[in-house]
């Protein structure tokens, strides 16, 4: 599935996106897979990794920073998502154990003020292996509908005074922007793939994409009114 990924086209301006998660899950290893399309046996990142990344389908360009997930490290995480366009946080479905600490660390990167609003792609990583959790029991075990709370909280607040403001001057000749307002705005996608096959990591990249477009096109109403 990582046959669609190629290199970058210096021509166009990539957007610049976080690669978080803890040690282990698989981060570096999915990182080379989108690069080259092949199995880039890694070792774990100390400090931090960063590739140019060119989503053929969608026809533009992903700079990813790749972070190391080391527990002393995940302090410096914040340095790389200011003003990033959007994060991948990549999770060992097959570490159970872990489970608990991955879901804090993502919590707290999603509730940080600095991210409120920003896309986050979840890679399931490792669901070619037995052992693998599913979707639906990822997101239970994350508690992902908490992002979702996190998404409405910052997209109502940016929107409530201008749709008051729209309803009571012109409601006429503002449907298609009510309607976009009034649509759940869903910032997160959990993916399941696999970093050493490329299984789902295109198709990751993409809906990361739409929802970083979708973002751009709230970002932008709110500035015309």
């Amino acid at each position: 599935m990582g046959a669609s990924i190629g290199r970058i086209d210096s021509s166009s301006q990539p957007l610049h996106v976080c690669l978080l998660g803890l040690d282990s899950a698989g981060k570096t290893t999915a990182l080379y897979r989108m690069k080259f399309d092949q199995y880039i046996n890694t070792v774990p990142t100390i400090g931090f990794n960063c590739e140019k990344i060119k989503l053929i389908s969608k026809g533009i360009s992903f700079l990813i920073w790749d972070v190391g997930g080391q527990e002393k490290i995940r302090a410096l995480w914040k340095s790389y998502w200011r003003c990033t366009d959007g994060i991948i946080f990549v999770v060992d479905s097959c570490d159970v154990e872990r489970m608990e600490e991955a879901k804090m660390e993502l919590m707290k990167t999603a509730k940080c003020p600095d991210n409120h609003g920003t896309p986050i792609l979840i890679l399931a990583n490792k669901q070619d292996l037995p052992s693998a959790k599913d979707i639906n029991e990822m997101e239970k075990l994350l508690s992902l509908h908490e992002l979702s709370s996190v998404s409405a909280f910052h997209i109502n607040s940016s929107f409530e005074s201008n749709s008051k403001m729209e309803r009571t001057s012109n409601t006429s000749c503002s449907s298609s922007s009510s309607k976009v307002l009034s649509e759940p705005q869903k910032l997160w996608h959990i993916q399941p793939a696999c970093a050493i096959t490329g299984e789902g990591l295109t198709e990751g990249l993409e809906h990361l994409y739409e929802m970083i477009i979708r973002r751009r096109k709230l970002q932008k109403q709110k500035k015309k009114r």
